[in-house]
C-alpha cells in the first residue's frame, strides 16, 4: 500500500475539475482509453487530455499500457498508442490515520483459524493479533532503546506515540470507530497486537489503561 504522502497526492489530483472528469470517464469504460478518445469524449484539446492523464498516472490513480488501437498487426498497423485504465490499488486517507482494513483482516484470519482448528474465535483473534505485532517489530530498522524503537515504529502505524516518564502512550487509536461500538473486542485486539510487538522488541509490556482522548494501551518497561 502506498504511504500517506502518495495517497494524499492521488486524492489531491482529483481536486482539478478536468482531471476528475477524465478519471471518471476512464473508470466508466470497459476497455483501456487512449488520449484521442478521452479528448474527444470530454471536448478537450489532445495536449490537455495527455497532460492530465499522465498526471493521474503519476499519482497512482491510473495505470497505462501500449496497444495498437487500429486492431491491425504487422507492417502498416501503426505504432502502439498509450492507453489508460483505473489503477488496481485502493487509495483512502483518513486524518488521524486509521487501520480499519487491518482490523478486518485480523478478524477474517481469526475466523479462518478458528474454523480450521476448532479453537474459540476470541483465542484465535488474540493469537493472530500477536503474530501481526511480532511482524511489525521484525520489520523495524534502526537502533535505540526499546522505548525509542517503539516510538519510531508505532509512529509509522498511526499511533502517534508519546514517550515520557519511561513509558509510551499513544495519542491516536488506529481502530477508533470500531472501538466505540465494540470496545472490549477491539481494545483487546489492540492490546494483543501491541503485546506481540513488545514481546519481540523486548523490555516492554502492553497494558490496558483507558483514558479519554488517547489509545487505551500503554507500553511500560517489563
Amino acid at each position: 500500500m502506498a504511504g500517506f504522502e502518495e495517497q494524499a497526492a492521488g486524492i489531491g489530483a482529483l481536486a482539478d475539475g478536468v482531471r476528475r472528469r477524465l478519471y471518471d470517464y476512464v473508470c466508466a469504460q470497459d476497455e483501456p482509453v487512449g488520449r484521442d478518445q478521452a479528448a474527444r469524449a470530454l471536448g478537450l484539446p489532445r495536449h490537455q487530455a495527455k497532460f492530465h492523464l499522465d498526471r493521474l498516472e503519476e499519482t497512482g490513480l491510473l495505470s497505462s499500457d501500449y496497444l495498437r488501437l487500429s486492431g491491425r498487426t504487422g507492417p502498416g498497423a501503426g505504432r502502439p498508442a498509450k492507453v489508460y485504465r483505473r489503477a488496481p490499488e485502493e487509495i483512502a486517507v483518513s486524518l488521524p490515520p486509521r487501520e480499519y482494513l487491518l482490523a478486518g483482516d485480523l478478524m477474517a484470519r481469526a475466523i479462518s483459524r478458528s474454523t480450521a482448528t476448532g479453537d474459540p474465535v476470541a483465542e484465535a483473534l488474540a493469537e493472530v493479533a500477536r503474530d501481526h505485532g511480532r511482524q511489525m517489530a521484525d520489520e523495524a530498522s534502526g537502533s535505540g532503546t526499546p522505548i525509542e524503537t517503539a516510538a519510531r515504529v508505532l509512529a509509522g502505524h498511526g499511533y502517534e506515540p508519546r514517550a515520557a516518564d519511561g513509558c509510551v502512550t499513544m495519542a491516536n487509536c488506529p481502530f477508533h470507530m470500531l472501538m466505540t461500538e465494540h470496545t472490549a473486542l477491539v481494545c483487546g485486539l489492540n492490546r494483543d497486537l501491541l503485546e506481540g510487538f513488545c514481546e519481540r522488541v523486548g523490555g516492554l509490556g502492553a497494558s490496558l489503561e483507558p483514558e479519554p482522548g488517547r489509545c487505551c494501551v500503554v507500553l511500560r518497561p517489563d
